[in-house]
């Protein structure tokens, strides 16, 4: 028997805001988060700006001092998102029904950086032996399945930019076969740093453009690259009848999930956007889409030259042309920069509020159309647009594709 899946509860860590009140006024508000790098020297490097966190306190989210010492910083962004959440959706139920699928695309870059240099150094004999547990790309689901008591599935999904959504897509099916009756599900990131900056920026993927406030322009015809950014999205998913039994407040139901492969390149995207297009189509067709569906598309949207293209393309393929230019359509990246692995985890929770709030966010800093982007990317402002479906999609390195559909 098939179950209904909703969301409960949601929490955000962003360069917007690190709650989700926070993080939607700014959104609405094409607030820009994107400024030039504090935390770390970038007198050596090729890009010297990103989508930072600021002033985050894991303490403040109910994570004691012991566990911020244990723990590299993309893992502490996805306890506070998950606490967050937690809290919200106010859930108590059996352990063993309880799960936690929280992947991120590069785990704990930093940690594995840090420790390196000891090895290089000082010898062996300085690594940290919480080198491994600090390191791995799981440990986020972990940390968060002990912190939760959740002894059910636990499932931490890699497939670098489009984690977040496939973590929560996979949740989705395990809650809606029964595996589970409610999961802790998004991503995490926290990448940051001189090795990523360098290696994005050699392999030509990160925007060089030295104002920020026009360094992250998905789908305008001068945007040149993503910018890096770091942060976790994290949303309580539950079996409705379990949600609405106890009284929980629903924010969305997630109704579809496609999942793809391009199988033809490792950075490239496939330049037809056949492959995307049906990831879109699976999420359309299980969210049983009809043509009087308002739809509003939370694009993945990098800013780099052949994702908005192939990206476009895909949307047109999956909707079909008339349908496709009626869609509205945002990049939330333009304000947050591309969180990787997490980024998933906040453009589900984007689109949720879209849908509940009946306002699409704006793509910022659009001023310049590029004839392969002409569809409705909401430029600059805000719109209210009560849509009836919502769609976050989801590219990653490796040709993974990925699509959450909501209602």
């Amino acid at each position: 028997m098939e179950r209904r899946v909703v969301i409960t509860g949601m929490g955000v860590i962003s360069p917007i805001g690190n709650d989700v009140q926070t993080f939607w006024n700014n959104l609405i508000n094409g607030v820009c988060g994107i400024d030039t790098i504090t935390n770390i020297s970038t007198d050596d490097l090729p890009v010297k700006i990103a989508g930072e966190v600021k002033d985050f306190d894991a303490t403040k989210y109910g994570i004691d001092a012991s566990t911020v010492r244990k723990n590299d910083r993309y893992a502490l962004f996805a306890l506070a998102a998950a606490n967050q959440a937690m809290r919200q959706s106010g859930l108590e139920m059996d352990p063993e029904r309880l799960g936690v699928y929280v992947g991120s695309g590069v785990g704990g870059i930093q940690t594995l950086v840090n420790e390196t240099t000891k090895l290089n150094n000082e010898g062996a004999k300085w690594i940290s032996p919480l080198f491994v547990p600090m390191m791995i790309a799981n440990i986020a689901s972990g940390n968060i399945a002990i912190a939760h008591n959740a002894q059910g599935v636990c499932l931490p999904v890699v497939s670098a930019c489009a984690t977040g959504t496939n973590s929560i897509g996979e949740a989705f099916h395990a809650i809606k076969y029964g595996y589970a009756d409610a999961i802790i599900a998004g991503g995490a990131e926290a990448a940051v740093c001189p090795l990523a900056i360098g290696g994005f920026a050699n392999s030509k993927a990160l925007s060089r453009c030295e104002d920020p406030k026009k360094a992250s322009l998905p789908f305008d015809k001068r945007r040149q690259g993503f910018v890096l950014a770091e942060g976790a999205g994290i949303v309580v998913l539950e079996e409705y009848e379990h949600a609405a039994l106890r009284g929980a407040q629903i924010f969305a139901e997630i109704c579809g999930y496609g999942n793809s492969c391009d199988a033809y390149h490792y950075t490239a995207p496939r330049p037809d956007g056949s492959a995307a297009a049906r990831s879109i189509k699976l999420a359309l067709q299980e969210a049983n889409y009809q043509e009087n569906d308002i739809v509003h598309i939370n694009a993945h949207g990098t800013g780099t030259p052949l994702n908005d293209k192939s990206e476009t393309l895909a949307i047109k393929l999956a909707l079909g042309e008339t349908a496709a230019r009626r869609a509205a359509i945002c990049s939330t990246k333009s304000m947050t920069g591309h969180l990787l692995g997490a980024a998933g985890g906040v453009e589900v929770i984007a689109a949720a509020l879209a849908l509940k709030e009946g306002i699409i966010p704006p793509t910022i800093g659009y001023s310049e159309p590029d004839p392969d982007c002409d569809l409705d990317y909401t430029p600059n402002k805000a719109r209210k647009l009560n849509a009836t479906l919502a769609l976050s999609n989801s590219l990653g390195f490796g040709g993974h594709n990925a699509c959450i559909a909501l209602r």
